[in-house]
């Protein structure tokens, strides 16, 4: 007969089982609405001549805002490539968040700054603004630097927002590199659709890329297995992920490092919270809640083809400290936002997209968790039925690289960013060795984030260091 134990083990490896299932068939779904959204996307797009876009007296003006804390590694390089982006009019917003390193010292030097005489109105309460500078060369017109006392990234682009002279503001990491054109496709939804607030671009890693004066001339792949098995990851997230939500307007974040909003809207919704370290995902699903709440016709999107760069982690302790982060910025918005919870009142947010981020998202490492011990648990005791653990585990390793592959054939079958074979060899490769060991030590960083969020009331970024990218001989 056996115990309660034994009873216990069992319904919590079943439970397990039931919502693998579940999991894995929201996974589905997902990457079939992302290749219907990516076809519809390629279509739509395929005739577009963004030229006009640049060139037309009524495109509306854009504030580019790169908040700035101790990035003297890259932000000369990020500034470079901001000023010489393909649009028609803009300004680049730096804001030096109290840097302790050369950050503020190097962007003086580099483009002349001046303090200037621009008078600060505060929309948003933000930490003391000590000065704001321009140069008075002609190359670098457009561009503003905020030096203020630290407060956090949130605090930063409020200040940001708060100098922006334009209505559209497109807030980015001060470590990114934007391409070329991708200031006018992220904006391009804004003049499709007025109801638009709100549009994000990918973002794809730069490690292993050839930049030059502030341009990656060259894709390619990293020599280093952790940052392209995060080029994998990003795959998954963005492009069957996101673009999926986007099409039943249940996009819930909008990724820090690359992301336009209508001002008035931002405001409207109180600006960025300084309280949280996921800042980005919380003002999404605040805008969400204040236009559901209003009853006022709105759209949040995605756009898949404008192109962010970044700096991926290449040291384990580095991208602990990043996924620990970002699943307790998750927790904490939905903490914040847990009113919308199956509530019909928000739409799709409330019936769909919440639920999702929290069940599987969110909770997904714990039951993961649950299940590796009920299992190791349950062959101790003898109790385990052997060949229904073994097909259990094939399946799941199936599903695992299936959504995977998938997401690395979403993005062969669109944008082509990787045309050398070998790459793709190799990513289609990690999208398989992740599901042994990679994603096993992600799941212990996203399970210690909740031990630090609750028992240790961790609520700061922690410290991100960057090597800075290739340059130019």
């Amino acid at each position: 007969m056996m115990t309660i134990i034994e009873i216990l083990l069992q319904a919590f490896f079943y439970g397990v089982i039931a919502y693998f299932i579940i999991v894995n068939l929201s996974y589905t779904i997902l990457l079939m609405l992302s290749y219907r959204e990516i076809l519809y996307y390629m279509r739509h797009n395929s005739f577009s001549d963004y030229r006009i876009t640049v060139q037309s007296e009524l495109t509306p003006p854009i504030s580019i805002l790169a908040p700035a804390y101790n990035e003297e590694a890259t932000v000369v390089e990020s500034v470079r490539s901001l000023l010489k982006l393909n649009y028609g009019k803009y300004e680049v917003i730096v804001v030096n968040d109290g840097s302790k390193d050369a950050t503020l010292d190097r962007l003086l030097q580099e483009y002349s700054l001046l303090p200037s005489n621009q008078v600060y109105e505060p929309a948003l309460t933000t930490k003391h603004v000590r000065d704001i500078y321009k140069s008075n060369k002609p190359a670098y017109r457009n561009l503003v630097v905020v030096d203020k006392e630290n407060g956090g990234k949130a605090d930063a682009l409020n200040a940001g927002i708060n100098v922006a002279q334009y209505a559209n503001v497109c807030a980015i990491d001060a470590d990114s590199l934007l391409e070329d054109d991708a200031l006018q496709k992220v904006m391009k939804p804004f003049l499709e659709d007025e109801r638009v607030v709100a549009s994000g671009g990918i973002v794809r890693i730069a490690n292993g890329c050839e930049v030059v004066n502030g341009r990656v001339t060259k894709v390619a792949l990293s020599n280093k297995f952790l940052p392209i098995f995060q080029v994998v990851e990003y795959f998954r997230a963005f492009l069957s992920g996101r673009m999926a939500w986007q099409g039943v307007n249940g996009l819930l974040i909008i990724s820090g490092a690359f992301g336009m909003f209508k001002r008035d809207v931002v405001i409207e919704a109180g600006g960025y919270n300084h309280e949280t370290v996921g800042e980005d995902m919380e003002l999404v699903a605040r805008i969400h809640r204040t236009k559901l709440e209003k009853k006022e016709p709105y759209r949040v999107v995605f756009v898949p083809d404008p192109v962010c760069w970044t700096e991926a982690p290449e040291s384990v302790r580095i991208l602990s400290r990043q996924r620990n982060r970002w699943h307790r910025g998750l927790l904490d918005t939905l903490l914040i936002h847990r009113k919308m919870l199956f509530n019909k009142n928000y739409g799709v947010i409330g019936l769909a997209a919440v639920p999702y981020f929290l069940f599987i998202e969110l909770l997904g490492p714990v039951f993961e968790f649950v299940g590796y011990f009920s299992t190791i648990a349950m062959l101790a005791l003898g109790i385990l039925n052997i060949n229904m653990t073994i097909l259990f585990f094939i399946v799941a390793l199936f599903y695992g690289v299936m959504f995977s592959v998938g997401a690395v054939l979403l993005e062969e079958i669109s944008f082509q960013r990787y045309p050398k074979a070998r790459d793709l060899a190799m990513l289609l490769s990690f999208g398989v060795l992740e599901n042994f060991g990679y994603r096993q030590i992600t799941l212990w960083w996203r399970m210690m984030a909740f031990y630090d969020y609750f028992v240790k009331g961790v609520r700061t970024w922690g410290t991100m260091q960057r090597k800075g990218f290739s340059r130019a001989a």
